[in-house]
């Protein structure tokens, strides 16, 4: 699984002009599923995320995990994680997870961070979504299950 993981003063995600998800404070997650993934993905993501300590503390050091400083999590599923563009101009996606398979894995996700206390908002599965964002910092993490 790869996430590109942002720090935000607030996220927000629209389809079709409705809010579906909102957050204050904390991370927007865009989550892509590849072909070879599984449970052990979805299960070590979430125990990442729910401890990545980018948060400052005092001194203004990023050392405060998400539950320290109440922050909200906005998962919104992203295919084209998986886009290869080794190759000519058109990125392939042979890599990515079947649409079945990658919802599984991205509920996964998000029902383990629910678990673990979390405040969890969510994209829409497979909707042409329009994600709006005040990165704070910026701080932006890039983060691979396999790698």
């Amino acid at each position: 699984m790869r996430a590109v993981v942002q720090r935000v003063r607030w996220a927000r995600v629209e389809v079709e002009g409705e809010k579906v998800g909102e957050i204050g404070p904390g991370l927007l997650i865009f989550l892509g599923v590849g072909a070879e993934d599984g449970e052990e993905d979805a299960e070590w993501l979430a125990r990442k995320l729910a401890g990545l300590r980018i948060f400052e503390d005092a001194c203004g050091k990023m050392n405060l995990g998400p539950a320290e400083v109440g922050a909200q999590f906005l998962v919104v599923s992203q295919f084209t994680l998986y886009g290869d563009c080794r190759r000519g101009y058109r990125p392939s996606f042979s890599r990515a997870a079947p649409a079945p398979r990658a919802e599984e894995l991205y509920r996964q996700v998000l029902d383990r961070l629910k678990g673990q206390g979390c405040a969890v908002a969510e994209g829409r599965f497979q909707a042409r979504m329009q994600v709006e964002l005040c990165n704070d910092g910026p701080v932006t993490l890039i983060l691979d299950s396999k790698e």
